[in-house]
């Protein structure tokens, strides 16, 4: 990791619990859908700390390099699923909420496609990426893993 300031040494304890809070809610979805979903935040957030881990972290659990390169447009790409495009429009729309409010036009198909508590999950798993693009930006941030580092 290279930092200016490292937070995890700054703030250990609120860190750790971040850290706990982040770990616990990206298990309660899929993998695929929930790296799907930070890497989409990432890209709108244009954190590239985060989308270079996050596509890494994808591809070494089988996620494809078309869908990776596709989902900057992935309105326009046949190769996602409509659960995960809900998840991305939904993904789009309290990432991008200061353009305006457009969660309650998705909703229908946010409902078609997840139950109450993955909605939940998921709004969780939004925030938490948000979050964490906000602290790489703000710390200048950048991990690099070995799966990286060969790429």
């Amino acid at each position: 990791m290279t930092t200016k300031n490292d937070p995890f040494a700054a703030a250990p304890d609120l860190m750790k619990q971040w850290m706990a809070m982040s770990l616990a809610v990206e298990a309660s979805l899929e993998y695929s859908l929930i790296e799907l979903v930070k890497i989409r935040a990432s890209q709108i957030n244009r954190c590239a700390n985060c989308i270079n881990m996050h596509s890494a972290d994808a591809r070494s659990h089988g996620e494809t390099e078309q869908r990776l390169y596709l989902l900057a447009a992935w309105r326009e790409a046949p190769v996602f699923t409509p659960r995960e495009r809900a998840a991305l429009a939904w993904t789009d729309a309290l990432t991008r909420l200061s353009e305006g409010h457009t969660q309650k036009a998705l909703k229908a198909e946010l409902d078609a496609h997840f139950t109450p508590e993955e909605q939940v999950n998921l709004t969780l798993m939004i925030n938490v990426i948000n979050g964490w693009n906000r602290i790489v930006a703000a710390f200048e941030l950048w991990y690099d893993k070995p799966a990286t580092k060969a790429a």
